[in-house]
């Protein structure tokens, strides 16, 4: 290959219907794979252990995950009518939803989930086709304040997993647990740091391997009798947990979409802006938004849990230039690939808690940081001050206080008083319409 070609292989890299060779493409592809491929698989491994469902459950959860985020990538990339964006990006299951999903899971069980996700992923459908006349009601200061909730409503699960899990029992707390723990929180950071390339944006899935490694050495935390006897290759089961719709589950998920719509609105702009040199359109933040939603209810009837644009991967866009959708095509094929092939799934599994916490504590102190960047595209003047601060006060210490609510009807517990992000998102959006609009600047 000649000096001209190999420039115009290289720049086809940085075109949208650009068609670099699959040596350039796959590289780039898999450094994609390697940022989301944790945040996908985490959610429904908390999601089953917390509600108590057994490891063949947690594999179909897993698999899941991956065909949904997968397909939702592909569409995204590849739009259908108006379902898509027609950019490049990596979609995956939102740890944004974790709370919801946790609490609706307590109470009604994960037929209830897959119910309410079904119900929220079809209105938000409207969403996003009304999303240029809505788009004003959720300024940085609402949309910040939600997403501050939800990194700050993420730590005690966290916690949690680096002490142990709370299926630990009596070694809840061990400090082997702990060290484990911080080892792969250190491997982790160093790596998102002071790594070059792959390694900086592969930083979470470097401590993990670490941690995984010294928990085998370790003996007594990884058990692969489950890795054994699972098959090689399998398909989604639809509606393998049923559907239930519980009202107050409905509404929350619902609110929760909004909430991520607006999320969405940030990663789609920050693609645009990073990428392309240029604003997202209302059609491609509404595509994003519709597509998200279709993709919701497949999700429903496969087991797979509502999916966002991975924030890591907007950013290793914004590095690296390349948006070229032969790349993002094949990010999408191999995921949907790992989601078919269930042994995937099962050695994922083997993961200890400890490990898995001491990887997503960043993950969630990245969402808190982010909530607080949004929060600071507007002047902190004292009425933004306060729509902020009574916003969370009221959020967090509300679910904070379980039984603040206990004389109100099951329904309103239910919705606003299991985690913080309604509440938060509810006071906020009615503050910032209610109060009056305060041009002066930031105070000290």
């Amino acid at each position: 290959m000649t000096n001209g070609q190999s420039e115009g292989a290289d720049r086809a890299l940085f075109q949208l219907n650009g068609k670099p060779s699959f040596r350039l493409a796959v590289p780039q592809a898999l450094q994609h794979v390697l940022a989301m491929l944790v945040g996908n698989i985490t959610p429904p491994i908390l999601i089953a252990q917390l509600l108590g469902l057994p490891e063949g459950d947690k594999i179909l959860l897993m698999q899941a995950a991956m065909v949904i985020g997968g397909v939702t990538t592909l569409l995204q990339l590849f739009p259908v009518w108006k379902f898509g964006m027609g950019l490049p990006n990596v979609m995956g299951v939102a740890f944004a939803y974790m709370p919801i999903l946790t609490a609706i899971g307590v109470n009604y069980g994960i037929s209830a989930i897959f119910g309410a996700q079904l119900v929220a992923a079809f209105l938000s459908i409207f969403i996003g086709a009304g999303i240029g006349k809505i788009r004003k009601f959720f300024p940085p200061i609402v949309s910040g304040t939600v997403v501050l909730s939800i990194g700050l409503s993420l730590y005690s699960t966290a916690v949690t997993y680096m002490a142990g899990g709370s299926g630990a029992g009596d070694s809840f707390g061990l400090p082997k647990y702990w060290a484990i723990a911080m080892i792969v929180l250190v491997v982790t950071l160093a790596c998102n740091f002071f790594g070059k390339k792959t390694l900086k944006v592969s930083g979470m899935l470097a401590g993990i391997a670490v941690g995984y490694v010294i928990s085998l050495l370790w003996g007594g935390m990884i058990n692969f009798d489950n890795v054994a006897s699972t098959s090689w290759v399998a398909l989604p089961q639809f509606f393998k947990w049923g559907l239930e719709f519980h009202p107050s589950a409905i509404i929350a998920m619902t609110l929760m979409y909004i909430v991520q719509a607006v999320q969405t609105i940030g990663d789609v702009s920050s693609t645009a802006i990073g990428g392309f040199g240029r604003e997202a359109t209302d059609k491609e933040i509404g595509g994003a938004i519709m597509g998200q939603g279709i993709c919701g209810m497949l999700g429903a009837a496969t087991g797979g849990l509502p999916t966002d644009p991975y924030s890591q991967n907007v950013g290793l866009i914004v590095t690296t230039k390349v948006i070229a959708k032969r790349v993002f095509a094949i990010v999408g094929i191999i995921i949907i690939a790992a989601g078919l092939c269930p042994k995937f799934g099962a050695i994922m599994t083997t993961i200890p808690y400890p490990v898995l916490g001491g990887a997503t504590i960043t993950v969630f102190a990245a969402i808190t940081m982010s909530g607080i960047q949004l929060i600071t595209q507007q002047p902190l003047n004292y009425r933004n001050k306060m729509i902020v601060g009574i916003s969370l006060a009221l959020g967090v210490g509300i679910s904070t206080v379980s039984k603040s609510m206990q004389f109100f009807p099951t329904e309103v517990q239910n919705i606003i008083g299991n985690s913080p992000i309604v509440l938060s998102f509810l006071v906020s959006f009615l503050l910032n319409i209610i109060v009056p609009k305060d041009d002066s600047a930031e105070e000290d």
